[in-house]
């Protein structure tokens, strides 16, 4: 006979252990979460690598929002080191502030400019279009194509295999353009990374949603006739769920290259860091040219971490095929067809709620995850104590 849950989990990242957290904690559900891998968190996943430095090793989580729910909810669970996120982008033999503000442009013509003068250059070189309807006219209708080729067309093209002509406006528009010399990466009212880093949070949601079970390193799809349950929670590919009866969804995938540096190796670097103690200038730099890889992560930087290694992560971009890892889903107008398609068929299903990036096929953040997760949560609650009021 099969073992009988209230809740069957799907993926312990964060969308399935918030709502294993919520679901035993506050309704005390019986609830099994299945991982396929050997560990929680999913991708925002972190650890401490061979030469002690804490690392994401699934490629850089920066937690942000403006949601003072998500913000309390997960405080409960973890304190947090404020962190202003910083990026720098590497082309033409030289590093440039990045995101494109006024000091990249000072970089560009080689002296100090006023707003003004940029602002000037901007109208005289960005291509008037009004409705932008897809990543290159998104950039272009801004700083116009000698920025678009120094930093987007060849970065995007790396990254998605595919022109950004045939992408989604919303994936460049996701990069901010600045007139002043602010050249923090996002713009979000609350920016951390958890003190303790990210496996210490999920750990502590864990132990929150105890008694909970958890297997971890096991399959879904190849355990799932052992267990019974009254509801299904969903937080893997959307494809996959359904066994692609309606087509595969394309996903753009990522391979990690990780390579730690020693104090004296550092000290060399000194001159190219500008740090001492760091490999590169800033905790991110991009590479939209001339590279395999798109970027190059220390994440030291953030982290605050007193240690006198050092440990960057070159990020390459891969194919599904390559990895099996499904990272990003690809924007365009045949995906988002085909995901409506699957989406139909999801609504029609009672007894199974879909919640996450996969789930949904589309690119959240951290917090807006979480925020999916405890929406969805306060759904369920009502459905299963509709006279109580549930605000946790």
């Amino acid at each position: 006979m099969a073992d009988k849950y209230d809740f069957m989990i799907v993926g312990a990242g964060f969308a399935g252990l918030v709502l294993a957290e919520r679901l035993s904690s506050q309704l005390g559900m019986r609830c099994l979460v299945i991982e396929r891998r050997d560990h929680v968190g999913g991708n925002a996943h972190d650890l401490y690598d061979e030469a002690g430095v804490l690392v994401h090793p699934y490629g850089p989580h920066y937690f942000r929002t403006n949601s003072d729910r998500v913000r309390a909810y997960l405080s409960r669970f973890t304190e947090w080191h404020p962190v202003t996120y910083k990026v720098q982008s590497y082309t033409g033999g030289r590093y440039w502030s990045f995101p494109v503000n006024l000091g990249t442009y000072e970089q560009l013509i080689g002296r100090e400019a006023t707003e003004a003068e940029f602002k000037a250059y901007l109208e005289e070189k960005r291509v008037p279009i009004e409705n932008p309807k897809n990543s290159e006219e998104v950039v272009v209708s801004q700083v116009g194509w000698e920025l678009y080729e120094m930093f987007f067309l060849g970065y995007t093209l790396k990254h998605w295999k595919i022109h950004p002509k045939d992408l989604a406006a919303s994936v460049t528009a996701r990069i901010p353009i600045r007139t002043t010399r602010d050249d923090a990466y996002l713009r979000e009212d609350f920016q951390a990374l958890p003190r303790d880093g990210y496996h210490r949070l999920f750990e502590n949601l864990v132990e929150a949603a105890m008694p909970v079970t958890i297997l971890l390193d096991t399959d879904y799809f190849k355990v799932r006739s052992k267990f019974e349950c009254d509801h299904l929670i969903y937080t893997g590919a959307i494809d996959r769920f359904f066994e692609y009866g309606l087509g595969r969804l394309p996903y753009r995938s990522l391979l990690f290259e990780r390579e730690s540096f020693t104090p004296e190796a550092l000290t060399d670097r000194l001159s190219i860091s500008g740090k001492p103690g760091f490999w590169q200038p800033e905790m991110q730099v991009n590479y939209p040219n001339d590279h395999d890889f798109t970027r190059i992560v220390e994440l030291k930087h953030a982290t605050g971490q007193a240690i006198s290694n050092s440990t960057i992560i070159r990020e390459y971009p891969a194919s599904l095929e390559e990895t099996q890892e499904p990272y990003y889903p690809v924007p365009n107008d045949e995906s988002k067809a085909m995901y409506k398609r699957y989406a139909e068929v999801a609504d029609a299903r009672s007894d199974v709620s879909f919640v996450g990036r996969l789930a949904r096929y589309r690119y959240y953040n951290m917090d807006q995850v979480v925020a999916m997760a405890l929406k969805e949560f306060d759904r369920l609650a009502q459905r299963i104590r509709p006279a109580e009021a549930l605000n946790g």
